[in-house]
């Protein structure tokens, strides 16, 4: 069932994944040209933004302790979720800067120091840049595999961070972030406490792959 399940996995293409995962912002495009984004538009075009960005962020953490658990292979498309991920937390920022504060940058930089989620968010965002520049093959070979994996580890402060924006930025404890938050930190930990695979029965998986997959 496994084999059969990886096997379908196998012949799925990469940018399929990168089609599906851009259907989001197509939509916020179409909703913001046709008036459909709310009475405050720049708080609703934010919002969907960072909320999806936050859902690829989990989608990546929750690759590994799948394959680890089930031995269900999605290290083709972790690293187009990751860069998903990034593409809509980039976004997201962009649109704070241009819309939100019209590229005020001395306000920004008052904004930030006086609303502690913005700084969760810049917190969160800078590994994040790290994480998308070296999501490549030629970075891993050029860093080595211990120092990738070691950077690569930042996902375990920049995951909580996100979902601690959030949270503060709605200046309340609400159910649906905090529910993300406690998913984030079982995810991380399944990381951490489940080293290798319980049962495998897909073909083994490139080293690069591999190193992928203990990051």
């Amino acid at each position: 069932m496994i084999r059969r399940i990886n096997d379908s996995l196998r012949r799925l293409p990469v940018w399929s994944v990168w089609l599906l995962g851009l259907i989001p912002l197509a939509l916020l495009i179409f909703d913001t040209l046709t008036g459909r984004v709310g009475v405050d538009p720049v708080a609703s075009i934010e919002h969907r933004l960072g909320r999806t960005a936050l859902y690829f962020l989990i989608g990546g953490l929750a690759a590994t302790p799948l394959l680890r658990l089930t031995g269900i292979s999605l290290m083709r498309f972790r690293r187009a979720i990751g860069l998903l991920c990034f593409t809509y937390a980039g976004v997201h920022v962009l649109a704070w800067i241009s819309i939100d504060m019209g590229f005020w940058w001395r306000q920004m930089g008052s904004d930030i120091l006086k609303r502690p989620y913005l700084i969760f968010g810049m917190l969160a965002f800078v590994p994040l840049i790290l994480l998308a520049v070296t999501s490549n093959n030629l970075s891993i070979r050029r860093m080595g595999a211990v120092a990738w994996r070691r950077l690569h580890r930042l996902v375990y402060i920049a995951a909580p961070l996100v979902a601690l924006h959030w949270i503060w930025a709605l200046k309340t404890f609400p159910l649906e972030p905090g529910l993300w938050l406690l998913a984030i930190l079982v995810l991380l930990g399944l990381r951490v406490l489940i080293k290798r695979p319980v049962r495998w029965t897909a073909a083994r998986p490139s080293r690069i792959n591999q190193l992928k997959s203990d990051s």
